[in-house]
């Protein structure tokens, strides 16, 4: 009796601390620890974005710090809206103050991360990483922007709220540069590459998009470029600023020519690849009017990892561009409602393995329980 006593005594205490344990702190901690910034910090094919990469150097610094070269990374933060435009390299300063504090404070919650103030491993790791050019704080939240309560709506627009006004339903045209492309891109790849971005747009929306030949009377111009091309807006490098473009109705649409770019990442190999669907998909949500979205998973949320694709409207996006332009006709939200969903909730079975397991626990120590009372 002794022996059978131990032995449940023993299955009991295995199934609770292997099942019934959590183990989210540790998840939590691994997340935003400094091993969290390698990734970023790590050269893609011998190439990399300098002056982000050397960003690692303000990792843990707070208010008060003086770091050298501290003034490039406060030029980042304004260039994507969380400074005040400075033109003069000479009037920002290697000082961390209050006002960059501020600056630290809005960029993390705009971008979901931990709200410290500081630029630790989480935040180094965020402002390092590929991204759009377009700035985070263009926008203003609508119906449930980021500055809205409502935390399950992130999405936010341009300044005014810009929209293409063509009525409902509306065509709007697009075409590609003949001259500023990549040449290791088969064009018929490219091309069938916008397609499927344009179609997952007006699959939600009253709006459709047709090519047309370039000929500067397109709505949408497509186009590779390397550096400086005459809007303002220099690129930057390779795993910089991916792309950029602009709000209704001027329709440029640009693309970092430095980038490699992927439509197939079973053919590209370079680790630095970069998914162009993924891209154009983020950047035709700015074209119809939409600014970033503080929710990760969204399609506008404003970076992208290479190698990495992103390409599926979330509810987020859906939302925010609905609010625009109203809903296409043949569009459920419920669908997409019970699709992510479904995604979201894929531990399910893990969770049924705990709930089971308690279960067993118990029905265990009921049997110990009944054994001790034998006679």
């Amino acid at each position: 009796m002794r022996a059978l006593f131990f032995f449940f005594f023993f299955l009991w205490f295995f199934c609770s601390v292997l099942f019934i344990r959590p183990c989210v702190h540790a998840r939590i901690l691994a997340e935003y620890s400094l091993a969290a910034v390698q990734p970023a910090t790590v050269e893609y094919d011998d190439v990399s974005n300098a002056t982000w990469q050397d960003f690692t150097r303000f990792l843990d610094a707070g208010v008060g710090a003086h770091v050298v070269g501290m003034s490039e990374l406060k030029r980042y933060f304004s260039r994507f809206g969380y400074l005040s435009p400075l033109p003069a390299a000479e009037n920002l300063t290697d000082v961390f103050d209050g006002n960059f504090e501020s600056a630290v404070v809005r960029y993390q919650n705009k971008l979901g991360i931990p709200v410290t103030g500081k630029l630790d491993a989480g935040t180094i790791s965020a402002i390092m990483a590929p991204r759009c050019g377009v700035s985070d704080e263009d926008g203003h939240g609508g119906g449930g922007g980021y500055h809205s309560l409502r935390a399950t709506r992130h999405y936010a627009y341009f300044y005014g709220r810009p929209r293409w006004g063509r009525g409902s339903p509306s065509t709007l045209t697009y075409a590609f540069s003949p001259n500023n492309t990549v040449s290791y891109l088969d064009p018929g790849d490219v091309r069938a590459t916008f397609r499927r971005a344009f179609s997952r747009w007006s699959a939600v929306i009253p709006v459709s998009f047709e090519e047309v030949e370039y000929n500067g009377a397109a709505d949408i111009r497509i186009a590779f470029y390397r550096g400086a091309h005459g809007d303002g807006e220099p690129f930057d490098g390779v795993l910089g600023v991916l792309a950029h473009a602009f709000s209704p109705e001027n329709g440029m649409f640009h693309l970092d020519g430095a980038e490699r770019w992927s439509v197939d990442f079973r053919k590209e190999k370079s680790k630095a690849a970069v998914d162009l669907e993924s891209v154009a998909t983020h950047e035709i949500g700015h074209i119809l009017g939409l600014s970033h979205s503080s929710v990760k998973e969204a399609v506008m949320y404003p970076s992208l990892s290479p190698r990495t694709t992103k390409a599926e409207l979330r509810i987020d996006d859906v939302e925010g561009v609905q609010a625009l332009y109203g809903s296409n006709p043949n569009f459920k939200l419920s669908s997409l409602l019970e699709s992510e969903n479904s995604s979201n909730h894929g531990g399910a079975g893990l969770r049924g393995i705990r709930r089971f397991s308690a279960a067993a626990a118990m029905w265990t120590a009921a049997v110990v329980l009944a054994l001790l009372s034998c006679p």
